[in-house]
């Protein structure tokens, strides 16, 4: 069994879906721009062959690398990089090559914020209201019928990507004259006031959950990013029913077979629900790891044994919450690290200074803390935060 890894040094942690998948019997194969050399001797490790392309964005230079990969091995079961930001590459790949998976044809529907409204509002799950606008006037009139403010963003953009927030019709006109993105269709959506909630978790290839799990953000990373904040987000050791039954209807609305997926909602004032948007990933940040530490499994393996058998016997509980929690260095906190790690003491599971490249949005610095009680959490969130 031969699989394609794309990207395997970035984030850092994945490296152990390569491990994963050799130790689930796969010939693991990788593609990436870093030399072989350059790459961390625990991933080198789990590879049995890497192809360095120049750059990731040439698709022509992927394409090369697995027919070099089909040719000298074979027939290929899979190729992913769990990384939404190479989901288009994965899926004309699969299409060229005829891998299972997501191909080109349905690949819209996980890319496009448009496309995911229309699915959900198939299923009957309540969405924020949205429209692809090409002007000014046309965004003006879309927040005429909703009311301001308005979040305008790219249609297939990533996290909090080139997305703002417009209060009025004159920061709409400077938008478009100084901020659209050229190369980007633009989703204008109505602003939706209520907490981030997920429901986050991993398919067999037959469409069955065989892992899920929830977690509650303090803020989201739009508005992290905007306002170079810090935040925290913590897992639930039980999943509200509602929020679980919409979950499982729009699991199966996506039809997501094989795959993790990460389903972002709002927790109205009134307790409703309203979806916000799907990836077919796992969460970003740390988010592997905390399903980890939360239930004492190994996510990594359990994706590895749904790609060679099909699907997992997984049993698992949810012992603990799981809190992510971040730093900024522009701000000045109470504690100290160290006194950090003193008073945390075995709360603390995991403590990492986070690369450029994610630090606008998740923070400078990220401890990852577990207990059984919510409150011992929050209070952990206050000592490192405050």
């Amino acid at each position: 069994m031969n699989f394609i890894f794309l990207s395997p040094h970035f984030p850092e942690n994945y490296y152990l879906f390569c491990r994963a998948l050799k130790r689930a019997g796969f010939n693991t194969l990788a593609i990436g721009e870093p030399s072989f050399g350059e790459l961390k001797p625990e991933l080198a490790e789990s590879t049995d062959w890497y192809y360095q392309v120049p750059d990731m964005h040439d698709y022509d230079a992927l394409r090369g690398a697995v027919r070099f990969f089909t040719e000298k091995f074979g027939p290929v079961s899979g190729i992913d990089s769990l990384n939404e930001y190479w989901l288009a590459s994965e899926a004309a790949l699969r299409t060229e090559f005829n891998i299972e998976g997501i191909k080109n044809d349905t690949i819209n529907n996980i890319r496009r914020k448009s496309y995911m409204k229309k699915i959900y509002q198939s299923a009957g799950i309540r969405c924020a209201k949205g429209k692809l606008v090409n002007s000014a006037e046309e965004t003006k009139q879309f927040a005429a019928s909703v009311g301001y403010p308005i979040i305008v963003k790219p249609d297939d953009g990533m996290g909090a990507d080139l997305t703002y927030n417009l209060d009025n019709d004159a920061e709409v006109d400077w938008f478009f004259n100084e901020k659209k993105p050229h190369d980007h269709d633009i989703i204008a959506e109505e602003y939706i006031k209520g907490d981030i909630v997920t429901f986050d978790g991993l398919t067999d290839k037959q469409g069955n959950i065989v892992f899920c799990t929830s977690h509650n953000y303090d803020q989201g990373v739009m508005e992290s990013v905007l306002a170079d904040n810090h935040l925290y987000y913590f897992s639930q050791r039980e999943i509200p029913a509602d929020l679980e039954v919409i979950g499982r209807r729009a699991v199966k609305a996506f039809n997501v077979r094989g795959r993790f997926f990460h389903m972002e909602f709002f927790r109205l004032k009134d307790g409703g629900i309203c979806a916000l948007e799907v990836n077919m990933r796992p969460p970003g940040g740390f988010s592997m790891d905390m399903f980890n530490y939360a239930c004492d499994i190994d996510m990594y393996a359990a994706w590895a044994e749904v790609q060679a058998h099909g699907t997992v016997n997984l049993q698992y509980e949810r012992k603990y919450h799981t809190c992510f929690i971040s730093r900024k260095n522009r701000m000045q906190y109470q504690h100290s690290h160290e006194e950090i790690l003193t008073k945390l003491g075995d709360m603390l599971v995991y403590y990492k200074e986070l690369p450029p490249i994610i630090a606008r949005g998740m923070g400078d610095q990220g401890y990852l803390v577990r207990a059984e009680n919510l409150d011992d959490i929050m209070k952990a969130v206050h000592l490192i935060q405050d």
